[in-house]
């Protein structure tokens, strides 16, 4: 196991370097500029679209508000808890704000998966609508190059079924049993056992800290420019590194350039794209601006982030959290534990769906039994594995995933950016 994390490790440090992290930034900001920032402008006109009463007439399975549910569901889970710690102990407060700025420009990206993603859906042999990366990429992008498309859509499918192993699976099962184990003693194997059990039925049938606030956000923004020095259990840290796991993290827990979410929305009740679009950027805001910041801000007002654990390191991931909540509230670190075991599962389901339509794609629905089994027995396994290499193997798959769906968005961007344009002159009109 040693050797396989060192392995990943090496991996991950190609997979998530500059190449990597200029794709993603790279496509976000292009989006954003195409767009005319319409993502940020439109925040407000999103949350009026989110809560319009009535049918929101047109095609599709589920209404807009269900759609981003489904999507949050399986996007606010541990990233929101552990994620964030993971983030601040491997990269320093600065990384809370490159995970805020890959937020703001994955505002865009989401915007442009969920476009692509009601524009190119399909009907299945069941009468019920499809969508995601893999389909637009076979059809948006084959449209003018079918070969491109073909393959792009077959290696989304295949990363997709495989990443979400990685994180709607693994990362989701063992940081519930590692607070479930420190705050109530229960043995990992056992919630293993328990979640499984769970998730086979249903897939099968602080005032006192208000006022440190402004310091914290300064040694957000401090530390994005300069190194982390070493303090108390905090090994400290380099810009690169605040980056990189800022970037990492930011996007393990709002998915922006994974295209995941895309599949929840390509089943969306909507007679426009766009609108669709403009709801499902509210998913990354909501996550990362919102819920990723208040997580952030328990962890470095508490001190946490510098305290020393048992092996003599820094506290991270899940403890990291768990730890900063208790020393700033009373029972915190209940309110973690059960937080968590919550967004946790609740994201193994909703990350079971989006396999589930990758290994569909790649074979039948036919098949989907084995998906699921497979699907029950990885719970069991990666509640027992260390957190590190669960870590590193998402972060792995994520970049895997991310690729040709990037590239689909950047060959895809022009007719993004075309309805968009033709649906805000319309609204002039109507206006």
């Amino acid at each position: 196991m040693e050797q396989l994390n060192a392995l990943i490790n090496e991996v991950n440090a190609f997979a998530w370097g500059p190449p990597m992290l200029g794709m993603l930034g790279g496509t976000g900001v292009l989006l954003t500029l195409g767009l005319v920032f319409m993502p940020w402008r439109k925040v407000g006109y999103g949350f009026r679209l989110l809560f319009e009463k009535g049918d929101p007439g047109g095609e599709g399975e589920v209404k807009p508000f269900n759609a981003l549910m489904t999507a949050l569901s399986a996007t606010v889970g541990t990233g929101n808890i552990a994620g964030v710690a993971t983030a601040i102990a491997l990269g320093g407060p600065g990384a809370i704000f490159y995970m805020w700025l890959i937020a703001l420009f994955g505002m865009a990206t989401k915007y442009a998966e969920a476009v692509c993603a009601v524009t190119y859906r399909e009907v299945d042999e069941a009468g019920k609508y499809v969508g995601g990366p893999m389909y637009y990429l076979r059809n948006g992008v084959g449209a003018f190059a079918p070969e491109l498309g073909k393959w792009l859509g077959l290696a989304f499918a295949a990363f997709g079924a495989v990443a979400a192993f990685g994180i709607g699976n693994a990362v989701q099962v063992n940081s519930m049993g590692v607070v479930l184990k420190e705050s109530f003693s229960v043995p990992k194997f056992l919630t293993g056992i328990i979640v499984a059990a769970l998730v086979g039925f249903v897939i099968i049938g602080g005032i006192r800290r208000i006022a440190e606030v402004p310091e914290a956000i300064a040694l957000i923004f401090t530390h994005a420019f300069t190194p982390a020095a070493a303090t108390g259990g905090f090994a400290g840290a380099a810009v690169a590194a605040a980056i990189r796991f800022g970037v990492a993290r930011g996007v393990f827990s709002n998915e922006s350039g994974l295209g995941s979410a895309a599949i929840a929305h390509a089943a969306a009740k909507t007679n426009n794209p766009v609108r669709q679009g403009i709801v499902a950027m509210l998913g990354t805001f909501i996550d990362t601006i919102i819920v990723c910041t208040m997580t952030a801000l328990v962890i470095l007002t508490s001190g946490a982030w510098t305290v020393m654990g048992e092996d003599g390191g820094g506290l991270t991931g899940a403890a990291l959290t768990s730890t900063a909540f208790h020393t700033s509230i009373a029972g915190g670190q209940y309110i973690v534990t059960i937080a968590l075991a919550i967004f946790a599962f609740t994201t193994i389901l909703g990350w079971s769906y989006y396999g589930e339509r990758c290994w569909q794609y790649l074979f039948s629905e036919n098949s989907l039994i084995v998906y699921r089994v497979l699907w029950i027995a990885a719970v069991l396994s990666f509640a027992n594995v260390k957190v590190a290499f669960v870590w590193n193997l998402s972060d792995t798959l994520n970049g895997l995933m991310a690729v040709p769906n990037l590239v689909g968005l950047l060959l895809l961007a022009p007719m993004v950016f075309k309805v968009t344009r033709e649906y805000f002159d319309e609204q002039k009109k109507m206006a």
